[in-house]
C-alpha cells in the first residue's frame, strides 16, 4: 500500500502534505500513514492523538509517522505513544534523507522514535514544486516563506515552524510558470507569516514586489491569490497590485485576532484597532470589489465583555464578510498561558456569538451578489468559486475553466446561478 496523509490544520499543512508524500514513497516507504499536525490550539492535538489511535485500530499493521508542528514542539508526548513508530521535525519532514532514515529505522527494527532536529536552525528555505498535483487541478498553492519572527503571547507556531525564511524571487516565478504549464488555472501563495516574505534575501524584497514579478513574468496566470497577511505589514508595491492588475484576486484573509487595543497590546501584536480599520479602508479606495475574512480569537486572557465587544463590532467597522473564529486556547510555554484566564463556558459563548455576527457578515454578501456577473472557476462538479473565493452551485461545466456567469440568487452559504 502506498504512503497516506492525514493532513490538520493550515493550508500550507496541506501543501506540505503533498511534499511529504513525493519524498516517503521515493525513499520506498509503504503501508505508512503520516500524520501532519497542528499545534495552534489544544483541541487540534487532541484531535491528531484520537486520529492516531483510530487509525492503529482500522489498520494495525500499518506504520503511524507524526510530523508537523505539534510534533516539533511534543516529540516525546507522540513518542510516548504505542501507536506511533517514528516522530519527523518539522522541517525533516521536506527532506528526502529524512524519509529515507525512516525507512532505514523501520528495515533495522530500530527502537529510537524521536528523528526531530532544531527547528531555529534553519537559515535557509529550498523550493518545493509539487509534482503530485493532477493536471488541471483548478488551484494549488505556492509556499514562498515559513517560519516567523514575531512572538505573539498566545502563539506557538514560531517553535514549531522555525523563524521566518523565504524562497528567492527567481524560484517563486518559476515554480508559478511551471505550475501554469501543467494547466492550473489559480495559484496562492502561501506561507506562515505571509507577509515577512524577502526580509532574509539578499536586497529584502517584499511581498508586494514578488507579486508583480508573478504576475509580469507569468502574462498566462490566469488568477493569483494571497492567503493569510498580517496587514501592518502590507507594502506599496502590493497595493499597488491590488489596484492595477485584476488577476490578483480581491480576497485579503486579515491577521487581526481581536478589536481591542489593550487586548492586542497583551497579544503582542503590532497594529491598533484603528490600524486595521484604516488598511481596509484603504484597500478598499483602491479595489472598491475587494472582500476581507480575517481571524480573530474569542476569549483572549483578561478579555471583558467590553473588550470582546470592541471585536463583535470590527466586523461591521472593517467590512469583514469571512471570518475564521479561534476560542482562545492556552498553549504551554506562551506568555498568555501565565495571564489570568477567561472561564472555559464564557470563552466557548463567546465563541458562539462571534461565528453568528460573523454568518450574518457573510449571508449579507451573498445576498449582495445576487444580479452580478463573476468570473467563476470550477473546482469540482457542481462547485465553483468566483473571484471573492464565495462558493457557487454551478453544473455542466469542465473542471478547471473559468466561466462568466450571472449570479440568480443564494442557497444556503452558496450562491446559485
Amino acid at each position: 500500500m502506498a504512503v497516506d496523509i492525514v493532513t490538520f490544520g493550515c493550508r500550507l499543512n496541506a501543501f506540505e502534505a503533498e511534499v511529504i508524500r513525493s519524498k516517503a514513497e521515493a525513499a520506498g516507504l509503504s503501508d505508512t500513514v503520516v500524520i501532519n499536525s497542528c499545534a495552534v490550539t489544544n483541541e487540534a492535538v487532541a484531535q491528531a492523538r484520537q486520529s492516531i489511535r483510530k487509525l492503529k485500530r482500522e489498520r494495525p499493521e500499518a506504520r503511524i509517522v507524526v510530523t508537523g508542528c505539534a510534533a516539533q514542539t511534543q516529540a516525546a508526548m507522540f513518542a510516548d505513544m504505542a501507536e506511533v513508530d517514528r516522530v519527523v521535525g518539522n522541517d525533516d519532514k521536506m527532506r528526502g534523507a529524512a524519509w529515507r532514515e525512516t525507512r532505514h529505522a523501520f528495515d533495522l527494527g530500530a527502537s529510537e522514535k524521536i528523528a526531530v532536529s532544531d527547528i531555529m536552525g534553519v537559515k535557509e528555505m529550498a523550493p518545493h514544486l509539487v509534482d503530485g498535483y493532477a493536471s488541471g487541478l483548478p488551484r494549488v498553492f505556492v509556499q514562498v516563506q515559513n517560519g516567523c519572527d514575531h512572538r505573539c503571547t498566545f502563539c506557538i507556531i514560531p517553535f514549531g515552524r522555525g523563524n521566518s525564511r523565504s524562497v528567492p524571487m527567481g524560484a517563486v516565478v518559476e515554480q508559478v510558470r511551471t505550475l501554469v504549464e501543467r494547466g492550473h488555472a489559480e495559484i496562492v501563495l502561501t506561507g506562515v507569516d505571509l507577509t515577512s516574505y524577502g526580509a532574509d534575501l539578499p536586497g529584502a524584497p517584499r511581498l508586494g514586489l514578488l507579486t508583480k514579478q508573478i504576475l509580469r513574468h507569468v502574462p498566462e496566470l490566469k488568477r493569483l491569490r494571497i492567503s493569510s497577511i498580517d496587514s501592518i505589514e502590507a507594502d506599496d508595491d502590493l497595493l499597488d497590485a491590488i489596484a492595477e492588475d485584476a488577476r490578483l484576486m480581491p480576497h485579503l484573509h486579515l491577521s487581526l485576532q481581536s478589536g481591542d487595543d489593550m487586548i492586542l497590546k497583551r497579544m503582542k501584536r503590532r497594529h491598533s484597532r484603528q490600524d486595521a480599520i484604516g488598511f481596509c479602508e484603504q484597500v478598499r479606495r483602491l479595489r472598491p470589489d475587494v472582500v476581507f475574512g480575517a481571524d480573530i480569537i474569542a476569549g483572549f486572557p483578561t478579555e471583558t465583555e467590553h473588550m470582546f465587544s470592541r471585536s463583535l463590532d470590527l466586523v461591521e467597522q472593517c467590512g469583514l464578510t469571512f471570518l475564521h473564529v479561534f476560542p482562545y486556547s492556552p498553549r504551554p510555554g506562551t506568555p498568555a498561558a501565565r495571564m489570568p484566564q477567561v472561564a472555559g463556558p464564557v470563552i466557548k459563548e463567546r465563541a458562539k456569538r462571534l461565528r453568528a455576527v460573523g454568518e450574518a457578515a457573510l449571508q449579507q454578501r451573498l445576498q449582495a451578489e445576487i444580479g452580478t456577473m463573476r468570473e467563476v472557476l470550477i473546482e469540482s462538479e457542481g462547485q465553483g468559486r468566483t473571484e471573492h473565493y464565495l462558493p457557487v452551485a454551478i453544473a455542466g461545466e469542465r473542471v478547471g475553466s473559468i466561466v462568466p456567469r450571472l449570479i440568480a440568487g443564494v442557497d444556503g452559504e452558496r450562491l446559485t446561478t
